[in-house]
Order: C-alpha cells, then sequence, then structure tokens
C-alpha cells in the first residue's frame, strides 16, 4: 500500500514533475505539519534548510500550484500560506482580515451536498470546490 506521501509523488510524476530530493522533503515538510505553511516556514524546514535554498522552494511551490498540487490561500497582500490538495480529503478555512493568521474550519462543509447536485445537473467530471471564510480572529478582536 502505497503512503500519503507517495500517493503525492506519483501525482506530481503524472503531470510531468521530476521527482527530486527537494520535492520529496517539500511535500513531506506539508504532511508532517497538516496545515497552510509561508513560503519562509517551508524554506527554513528541518527537512529543507540543509536540501536547497528558498529559491528552489519558490520555484517547486510555483510548479505544485500551477499543477494543482498545492492550492494558494490567504490575502494578496500579505504573504501566501500554501496548503497540499489531496483527492478525497477537503479543508476550508478561515482566515483573519487583520493578521492575516489561518485556520482549518472543524465544521462539515456547508456546501458540500449543493456540490454533488451541481456535479449531477451540469456533467461536470471531477468537481470540487474551495472554501475561504474572512473575518478577525480572536487575538485581533481583542
Amino acid at each position: 500500500m502505497l503512503s500519503k506521501l507517495d500517493k503525492v509523488i506519483d501525482r506530481c510524476r503524472a503531470e510531468g514533475l521530476r521527482r527530486t530530493k527537494a520535492l520529496e522533503e517539500l511535500l513531506a515538510t506539508l504532511l508532517e505539519n497538516n496545515r497552510p505553511m509561508t513560503l519562509a516556514e517551508m524554506a527554513e524546514s528541518p527537512r529543507l534548510t540543509n536540501q536547497c535554498d528558498k529559491a528552489t522552494v519558490f520555484r517547486l511551490i510555483q510548479r505544485l500550484t500551477d499543477k494543482a498540487i498545492l492550492r494558494r490561500l490567504g490575502l494578496h497582500e500579505r504573504a501566501a500560506y500554501f496548503a497540499l490538495l489531496l483527492p478525497g480529503e477537503h479543508r476550508d478555512y478561515l482566515i483573519c482580515t487583520n493578521c492575516g493568521s489561518i485556520e482549518s474550519v472543524n465544521a462539515p462543509c456547508p456546501v458540500y451536498e449543493l456540490e454533488k447536485e451541481i456535479q449531477f445537473t451540469t456533467g461536470y467530471k471531477n468537481l470540487y470546490h474551495e472554501l475561504e471564510f474572512f473575518g478577525t480572529c480572536p487575538a485581533c478582536s481583542i
């Protein structure tokens, strides 16, 4: 049975990306942290600091985002966060408009049934959605 990392690497290869040590370590970092991360957080992670420079991490992130393996989150004027898109797994996010912090919504997805209905009525295949809620986090509300 393939691990999550092996499955993501297989997706990368299917999209034409070369399997490199830097790619493996970047994906492993995202899987281990299980949360959206910034470019700086990834580049400074123990797995990547000795593996490659920040520019290489940036190029990998861009390629993975272009191939819909990573999702860019956040406010455009702030540092972007990136989350790994895993087939069959779905997360929605809360984003603070003041500090830019991001956290997962721990509630059932409110549009899951709507997505299924749209797929059925339109005939679209591989339909998915991305949902982000914006507001002021408790720390910024004080």
